[in-house]
C-alpha cells in the first residue's frame, strides 16, 4: 500500500499482508483509492479534498484519510477501536509525518456521541462488509452532529447500501467486489 498523489506521493504505509481478518482489517486497494480520487476530483464536485476536514470511519489502517491529507485536506480524524488498527494508524501517520493535522479516536464508529469539534465536509466510511455498520456509523454521524452541511460521504462496502434520508445519492461504481457510493449530507430533515 502506498499514498498515490500529493504531499506523501509514494509514501509505502505499513502493511497487513494480506488483511487481518480477525481485527476486520480489508485496506482499500491502491487501484480503487486511485480510482476513488479521480472520481471525487474529476468527477464534478469541484475539489472536496483540498481544504477538507475529513472523518475517517473504521479507518483501518488510515490509508483514505491520509491520501486525502496528502492530496491537501485541512485535517484528518480517524475512528477505529481495534487495537491492531490504532497501531497500524499511529504507524502511517507517523510515517506520513501528519501528527500535526490528524487525531485519532478509540471509539466504536456506531457509537459516537455528540461531535465535540468542528463537523467534517469529507467522510469516509469503509466498514467490515455486509455487517450493517455503516448504517449504524452513519446514523451515529448524523445524529450526533458530526457532519457539516453539505459533507461528501464516501462509502464502500460490498453491496450497494440503503442511504439515509437525509443523505442524496450523487454516484455509485463497482470495483471488483467493492461497491463505492457517493452521498451527500442534506441536513435533518
Amino acid at each position: 500500500m502506498r499514498i498515490i498523489a500529493g504531499d506523501f506521493k509514494g509514501k509505502r504505509l505499513a502493511s497487513v499482508g494480506k488483511g487481518d481478518n480477525a481485527a476486520h482489517l480489508r485496506p482499500t486497494t491502491d487501484r480503487v483509492r486511485e480510482s476513488l480520487f479521480n472520481l471525487l476530483v474529476n468527477g464534478g464536485y469541484g475539489d472536496p479534498v483540498d481544504g477538507a476536514r475529513v472523518l475517517d470511519l473504521f479507518a483501518g489502517t488510515g490509508a483514505l484519510g491520509l491520501e486525502a491529507l496528502s492530496r491537501g485536506a485541512e485535517f484528518g480524524c480517524f475512528v477505529d477501536d481495534g487495537i491492531a488498527a490504532r497501531a497500524l494508524l499511529r504507524e502511517n501517520i507517523a510515517l506520513c509525518a501528519a501528527q500535526g493535522r490528524s487525531k485519532i479516536f478509540r471509539r466504536d464508529a456506531t457509537k459516537l456521541g455528540e461531535v465535540q469539534q468542528t463537523p467534517f465536509s469529507l467522510v469516509f466510511l469503509d466498514p467490515p462488509y455486509g455487517k450493517g455498520l455503516g448504517e449504524k456509523a452513519l446514523s451515529a454521524a448524523i445524529a450526533g452532529g458530526w457532519l457539516a452541511a453539505g459533507a461528501l460521504i464516501i462509502w464502500e462496502e460490498s453491496q450497494a447500501p440503503l442511504p439515509p434520508t437525509e443523505c442524496a445519492l450523487l454516484d455509485q461504481r463497482k470495483y471488483g467486489d467493492t461497491v463505492i457510493t457517493i452521498l451527500e449530507y442534506e441536513g435533518r430533515p
